[in-house]
């Protein structure tokens, strides 16, 4: 297993896009400033031996440094050690709705990323209990089986988007049906089904699936993402937005919470149904009824010995501050006196 031991500096990634845009503005600022003393071609004259190239060279070479000291302070471990354990806790399976309603924007910053944060602070908030994730939408798949390994749960749901459905939709009944088939029937712990979607475009009997997992003892809760006023669908274009879905005749499309139906779905499945806000997606509520459920031991394996890795990254960026320190601006004095750019001395 893998995992970093101090995450809380891998934030410091995110400075990584304010160099960049420091070095541009610099670079700007110096040919800005070279115009303003004398012609571009004039400029070659002057100073022959200033490389253009060098200076970009050198600046990956600074944020490959930057990034390797980053990575090393937060010390990446791997498991050396399995151990099984004894733990109490619930089987709990998330099923993510990713049709492309999902990307409506009623919650901010949408539904999907308010889901997905949602689902990442639950899942900090377990436990001894066991997840899975189920996506879907026209179809159901299993994106994460049933784990006790938490840190692999967050890593997986980072990678959800809704481009893995190649059949849009929302099956919900499938999705239910997909989650059940996940548990262990061996298994006597207690278990639960989150479903969380905008019910929009519903294709199955969901209240159907729902009604039969509570038979097997198995709880639906629905979490509804959306509002009933509805929102237009952006479309994106890579990560750029370029407006907005539209139906035949070029209007734009609307998504609405199909609330009727998720609070059906919950009836069925001996759960609650709760409505998604800005602030909280409702996963709470959810959490406070597992809490309630009775706690059933099983045996787990889990990493308890963790060997450091941070050094194979610090010697990294050493090794690379050393190569800037002996890499000058100048241009290579080969390719200099060979005249590639045919400036004439």
């Amino acid at each position: 297993m893998f995992r970093f031991e101090h995450t809380e500096y891998l934030w410091l990634l995110w400075v990584i896009p304010v160099f960049i845009v420091i070095f541009i503005a610099l670079l700007n600022w110096k040919k800005s400033a070279l115009k303003k003393l004398a012609d571009t071609h004039l400029i070659q004259f002057i100073i022959p031996e200033k490389s253009r190239v060098k200076p970009y060279f050198k600046f990956i070479i600074f944020l490959l440094v930057y990034t390797n000291l980053v990575l090393a302070m937060a010390n990446p471990q791997i498991g050396s050690k399995l151990q099984e354990v004894k733990r109490k806790g619930v089987d709990v399976m998330i099923a993510l709705d990713l049709s492309n309603s999902m990307l409506a924007e009623d919650i901010k910053p949408s539904r999907l990323e308010s889901a997905k944060r949602a689902i990442s602070k639950f899942i900090e908030k377990l436990k001894n209990d066991r997840i899975g994730i189920v996506v879907f939408g026209g179809q159901a798949y299993t994106q994460l089986p049933i784990t006790t390994d938490f840190a692999a749960a967050k890593l997986f749901l980072n990678t959800i988007s809704t481009d893995m459905i190649p059949t849009q939709g929302t099956a919900i009944g499938a999705a239910i049906e997909q989650c059940e088939s996940a548990f262990n029937e061996e298994s006597k712990t207690s278990k639960v089904i989150v479903v969380i979607t905008d019910g929009e475009n519903h294709e199955d009997d969901a209240s159907k699936a729902a009604s039969k997992s509570k038979e097997e003892g198995i709880f639906v809760h629905t979490i509804g993402m959306g509002s009933p006023q509805g929102s237009p669908i952006p479309q994106y274009r890579g990560n750029q937005k370029v407006g907005f879905r539209k139906d035949n005749q070029g209007n734009s499309i609307v998504t609405k919470l199909n609330e009727q139906m998720l609070q059906e779905i919950a009836v069925a499945g001996g759960g609650i149904y709760v409505r998604a806000s800005t602030s909280s997606a409702g996963l709470d509520y959810v959490l406070d009824e597992i809490n309630k459920m009775e706690k059933t031991e099983f045996d787990s394996k889990v990493y308890t010995d963790y060997e450091d890795r941070f050094q194979y990254f610090l010697g990294l960026a050493i090794f690379l501050m050393v190569l800037d320190f002996f890499i000058s601006e100048k241009k290579n004095k080969w390719l200099n006196s060979e005249k590639l750019f045919g400036i004439k001395s």
